[in-house]
């Protein structure tokens, strides 16, 4: 299990990278790669990162096009995720964007042949959004996730009780299967935590969190006894931030930053809402969102002092 490092040195960690990062850890084949109109998560990933990979090392369209002796417009498809790759060229471009490290090309090799698979989370594609089974799929790849949280427990830390009636809150016309199928996703989505690498996970929780009732008094005390033992996972860093911050007056709701294992890949945020959910993918505005996250842990209290305070809530419920 990874062990979660002291305060100081999760705000060392935690410095963005020029990416964003919050964790550094022949002729034209339109015939036989046609257009992609529904690319997946990881077709989206591997085009995003073939496209940083190229502009870092200073090269055009014209340059990868050259490389591959084919037309500048199915480089533009395959960065857009337009197009699949074959294993060759992807190898070949590799190499002329220079990436030597055998485990990045191996990661960026394996994104290329799993690009089409699906998870489980397809089997509830009656029941999801395509947005939240995007997100799905994005944290079962993600090796850290930091989130700031301002109105609930986050969903991977939330006991069954606590997701019902957070579901039912949420969609008022919810039917019980509705409820159950969606509380069966967020349970499975727990499975990242206790994984063989798995998904270190760093909480920003405000104070008044802790303070609402969501399904009643049993319940939330249930889950607050739930977060506290999730606490002390070696993977699991939640911090409160108490009331009197004035970093509250920067957090406009949940956000997720989700960071990847190589660190060529930029890091993905997901900004939900009631009406809406964003994802942000540009390092400049990922910057602004790392940054934040920065401020708000800084002001966080400590670890232990966190979890002290959160048993005090569940006494007082």
């Amino acid at each position: 299990m990874v062990q979660v490092p002291t305060l100081e040195v999760i705000k060392d960690c935690c410095q963005p990278t020029e990416r964003g990062r919050l964790a550094d850890h022949g002729s034209e084949e339109v015939a036989t790669l046609p257009v992609n109109r529904n690319p997946t998560v990881r077709q989206r990933r591997l085009a995003r990162t073939l496209k940083e990979l190229r502009t870092d090392a200073n090269l055009t369209i014209a340059h990868s096009a050259r490389r591959l002796e084919c037309a500048e417009s199915k480089i533009s498809r395959i960065e857009a995720a337009q197009s699949g790759i074959r294993l060759v060229d992807l190898r070949l471009l590799l190499d002329l964007y220079g990436v030597r490290d055998p485990a990045t090309r191996s990661r960026l090799e394996a994104l290329s042949r799993e690009g089409r698979l699906r998870g489980w989370w397809d089997r509830y594609s009656d029941t999801l959004s395509p947005l939240y089974a995007d997100f799905i799929a994005l944290e079962s790849d993600a090796s850290d996730m930091y989130s700031i949280q301002t109105f609930l427990v986050p969903g991977l830390l939330q006991t069954e009780d606590y997701t019902r009636a957070v579901v039912r809150a949420q969609i008022e016309d919810a039917t019980s299967e509705q409820v159950e199928r969606l509380t069966k996703v967020r349970q499975e989505r727990r499975a990242v935590l206790t994984r063989e690498a798995p998904l270190r996970m760093w909480v920003v929780l405000s104070e008044s969190v802790l303070k609402h009732r969501i399904g009643g008094r049993a319940v939330m005390r249930d889950q607050l006894e739930s977060l506290v033992a999730s606490a002390e996972q070696p993977n699991i860093n939640i911090q409160v931030l108490p009331e009197e911050s004035d970093v509250h007056a920067a957090l406009f709701g949940p956000v997720a930053i989700l960071s990847f294992p190589e660190a060529t890949e930029t890091d993905v945020v997901y900004v939900d809402s009631l009406l809406s959910t964003l994802y942000i993918e540009e390092p400049e505005e990922v910057f602004k969102y790392t940054d934040l996250f920065r401020r708000a842990l800084a002001e966080s209290l400590p670890r232990t002092e966190s979890i002290e305070l959160i048993e005090r809530a569940k006494d007082k419920i």
